[in-house]
């Protein structure tokens, strides 16, 4: 994964320590120093196990968040909701992958305001594929067990419940 040698001490580890000694408590700096390093390694990853896919994060997420519906299709308001984007950000997801035949935009049979968006054969193989790429790496996390994975989920759905992500009624259903 790592394409430089890794370093002979951890620098966030040096880091928090010279925050202890010049400013204070350092806790909160190397936690979320670290989260955001894992997540600079985690797309790493997942974007190397996409790229021959000619997929992103982004694009494959829309992917599979149609193929998980009862369907094949959403309204495209209920996508941005889903996948937490702004109504821009999921148009340009749907038009590229509209212009590689993956998606097709549909009109809603009740509703004239909104569009429904319909994943393609090409884009249910294409996701199938793309979802073994990246589940044959674990999607670069790795050093964890099962049970470690499943407390650093819990861990971090109660930052994103603090930070407004969901409601609480939500955080009982389990990934």
């Amino acid at each position: 994964m790592a394409s430089r040698q890794p370093l002979p001490f951890d620098p966030i580890l040096r880091a928090a320590e010279l925050w202890d000694a010049r400013i204070g408590p350092a806790r909160t700096m190397a936690a979320v120093t670290s989260v955001m390093r894992v997540q600079q390694i985690l797309l790493s990853a997942v974007d190397g196990a996409l790229r021959p896919h000619g997929l992103t994060f982004a694009r494959y997420e829309a992917l599979v968040l149609l193929t998980f519906s009862r369907t094949g299709r959403l309204p495209m308001r209920v996508m941005g909701e889903r996948l937490q984007l702004h109504p821009t950000s999921v148009t340009n997801i749907v038009d590229r992958l509209q212009a590689d035949g993956l998606v097709r935009r549909i009109p809603h049979p009740t509703d004239r305001r909104a569009t429904l968006v319909e994943i393609t054969e090409a884009g249910s193989s294409l996701q199938e594929a793309a979802t073994k790429s990246v589940t044959a790496i674990d999607f670069g996390l790795s050093g964890l067990s099962p049970d470690e994975e499943s407390q650093l989920t819990t861990l971090l759905a109660r930052v994103r419940r603090a930070a407004g992500d969901f409601e609480e009624r939500e955080a009982k259903s389990r990934p």
